[in-house]
């Protein structure tokens, strides 16, 4: 298989990706993001990865593409990537204490396949005090993920417990990725 494109430069995804050795190379979307208030959260989050992936796809209509986005939804409400500190931290205390879902959507983007899928979980917060929101902020951890938190850091602390797939919350479903390569035969079926 020859490297497909990877149209985000998350870290996070490119670590998953490195770590269930598929070969990819980084191509990072140029476009404004149209957010559709209409849209259900999954549907939203496909939306995003699919604009991703669609922009990547037609600078070279002769790759793979993968976009991907993670979103937070508490209540209905969905929550982005904080602007500053003060809207972290009103991220952080809505969701102090209580559950919430994460989803990431996938697009795959070639000449023969274009399809996407989302994967949910659902992640329980321990009640925060104001201290532990701050010290939290000053780490700088919050401002580059959607909800003002990473699982795969010092956000760890704020989490009780989960229920889903833990690589959807920090940003790609690798296993269900995988097989949805191998289901379309865009990978070899005999890797793990």
């Amino acid at each position: 298989m020859k490297p497909f494109i990877l149209a985000s430069q998350s870290p996070r995804r490119k670590q998953l990706l490195e770590q269930v050795q598929l070969p990819f190379k980084v191509v990072k979307s140029e476009i404004e993001e149209k957010v559709d208030p209409a849209l259900s959260p999954d549907e939203l989050v496909a939306s995003l990865a699919w604009q991703k992936a669609t922009d990547v796809f037609s600078r070279d209509e002769n790759q793979v593409v993968l976009g991907a986005d993670t979103i937070v939804s508490i209540g209905g409400k969905v929550l982005g990537k904080p602007k500053n500190e003060l809207e972290a931290k009103e991220m952080l205390k809505h969701l102090s204490g209580q559950k919430h879902q994460v989803y990431t959507g996938v697009a795959i983007r070639s000449q023969e396949h274009n399809f996407t899928f989302f994967e949910k979980a659902d992640v329980q917060f321990y009640e925060l005090d104001e201290s532990e929101i701050e010290s939290y902020i000053a780490s700088g951890e919050p401002f580059d993920k959607a909800g003002s938190y990473g699982i795969q850091g010092l956000g760890a602390t704020l989490v009780e417990k989960i229920e889903g797939d833990y690589f959807t919350i920090v940003g790609l479903p690798v296993a269900r990725l995988v097989r949805a390569l191998k289901e379309k035969q865009m990978i070899n079926t005999r890797n793990p």
